[in-house]
């Protein structure tokens, strides 16, 4: 409405636009304040929903890394001779030395055509169905029935052979010989292949070449699978497989002769883990003792619009990095979140899996730096921590991982990450996350309120122009009927002086 009430001053000589421009800049004044209060909220929100990634990561790194036993226990194992036996360890195999003697590989049952077929003369009639009644290397046993198509080839019934994960055979046709060979995947003694019925029976025989080949008969040609046998710590045992497990350790026999499997704890890696954890938890309570010491100059507002218009780049950089300092100084969340975790941290951890001397993280090498101004940062003596890791590696985890339900039977990690799950909960009921709205957390609920302030104000502004160019058109038009009556008085009182 205001734009049609545009007047140029004509009149009056004024540059009515110009003083109504600067009349609405101090109307302004509360709408700039309105928009300087929602951007430092803003800013408010965004240091804090990084504090939470921040807290999050923290968190991740406990998870994935100090939680789990496959990443803080690992083991190293070694064989006196890998040509005779291999093994790998998970995190629950105890630190032993085993000798294996092995005097004989476990093998694959092999069934071998006794006559040559040719690919040219091979034919499926009709539709056939093949019923196999099949046992496994271990002894556990399946019937396989398998439909062999009309028109399917010689390379076509290998394949179909191959890719039944129940039969468990690996089969191939030799160019050379014409034979054909079906070898059990599995190996072990106990490994056969039955043919069901006459049907199975003849097909094996006329179109394979397994002549002699029966109804309810193992498959002919047979060349018989065996089991492994070896002798571990003096125990003589066999196994179906070559790979078999026993106490968390994983052995895979290779031939026969004697070998010693070391297993011992990756020193290193757990180690590594834990100075990882240092290194974190180091940079998040500097990132957060940064937030809460940094400086707030509140003599920087937030730049409006038309601030921005008359200001470089540059000068505009300079300035928001001082207007948006400090939006978290003095945080009480944060502020008591790092008391939290420096408890979580020192407390002593209580319980039956935690030996004396290692109930507590500075017993483990763990300390805090003396150094005041390094806000609580971590130090590592690593000799000590390496000596303590080598001693008890299970006591090492269970300090950082015991459970309990109190805070005193929890172990380190599981308190840090008690209190960063409730730390970050409380962030996000003040700050929100980013698929939340704002009506869901306190700054969002503040937002919703200065943007409704100042959706009125901005139409209380109209408002206010409008009436700005009303008066001035009234004056406007005032002028303008004096300076004609004026003109009409010059004229009439000119005009009787020359009658």
């Amino acid at each position: 409405m205001a734009g049609n009430l545009r007047i140029s001053g004509l009149a009056s000589g004024m540059d009515i636009d110009q003083i109504v421009k600067d009349l609405m800049r101090a109307e302004r004044m509360p709408l700039d304040k309105l928009y300087q209060k929602k951007q430092l909220l803003e800013w408010q929100r965004d240091d804090y929903r990084a504090m939470n990634t921040l807290l999050q990561g923290l968190d991740d790194y406990l998870f994935s890394n100090i939680t789990l036993q496959s990443s803080m226990l690992k083991k190293t194992i070694s064989s006196s001779n890998e040509a005779v036996v291999t093994a790998t360890a998970s995190a629950s195999a105890a630190n032993v030395a085993t000798t294996i003697q092995v005097d004989q590989v476990a093998t694959s049952a092999v069934w071998l055509s006794n006559v040559s077929v040719r690919k040219d003369d091979f034919s499926v009639d009709a539709d056939t169905t093949l019923t196999i009644k099949v046992t496994n290397g271990d002894g556990s046993t399946n019937t396989v029935e398998l439909t062999v198509k009309q028109g399917t080839t010689l390379d076509g019934l290998i394949a179909q052979l191959n890719s039944n994960a129940n039969l468990g055979v690996s089969a191939f046709y030799d160019e050379q010989t014409g034979r054909i060979s079906i070898m059990k995947k599995e190996t072990g003694a106990q490994a056969s292949l039955v043919l069901d019925d006459e049907e199975t029976a003849n097909f094996f025989a006329q179109k394979l070449g397994f002549t002699g080949a029966t109804a309810e008969q193992e498959l002919t040609g047979k060349t018989e699978g065996q089991d492994a046998q070896v002798t571990i710590n003096g125990l003589k045992t066999s196994r179906s497989s070559n790979t078999f497990t026993i106490n968390g350790v994983t052995y895979t026999v290779k031939g026969t002769g004697t070998a010693t499997v070391s297993v011992e704890t990756d020193v290193d890696a757990m180690v590594n883990v834990i100075k990882g954890f240092v290194d974190k938890y180091n940079e998040v309570i500097a990132k957060i003792n940064a937030e809460l010491k940094e400086e707030r100059y509140r003599s920087y507002p937030p730049l409006t619009d038309e601030q921005k218009e008359a200001m470089t780049e540059k000068q505009i950089e300079l300035w928001e990095e001082k207007a948006r300092s400090g939006m978290l100084r003095g945080d009480s969340i944060l502020s008591s979140a790092l008391s939290q975790m420096r408890m979580d941290l020192y407390t002593k951890v209580e319980g039956a899996n935690i030996p004396s001397g290692l109930s507590q993280l500075a017993q483990l090498g763990i300390t805090t730096s003396s150094n005041y101004l390094d806000g609580g940062k971590l130090i590592i003596d690593e000799t000590k921590l390496r000596e303590k890791i080598k001693e008890n590696p299970e006591a090492v985890y269970q300090l950082f991982n015991q459970n309990g339900t109190t805070d005193a039977e929890k172990g380190i990690a599981r308190r840090l990450r008690d209190t960063i799950k409730e730390t970050i909960g409380k962030i996000e009921q003040k700050a929100g996350k980013a698929l939340w709205t704002n009506q869901q957390f306190a700054i969002g609920r503040e937002l919703i309120q200065i943007n409704n302030q100042m959706d009125r104000f901005e139409d209380r502004l109209k408002l206010i122009e409008d009436r700005y160019y009303r008066q001035f058109m009234a004056m406007e038009e005032a002028i303008q009927r004096a300076n004609q009556q004026s003109m009409y008085l010059m004229n009439a009182f000119f005009g009787g002086m020359q009658g």
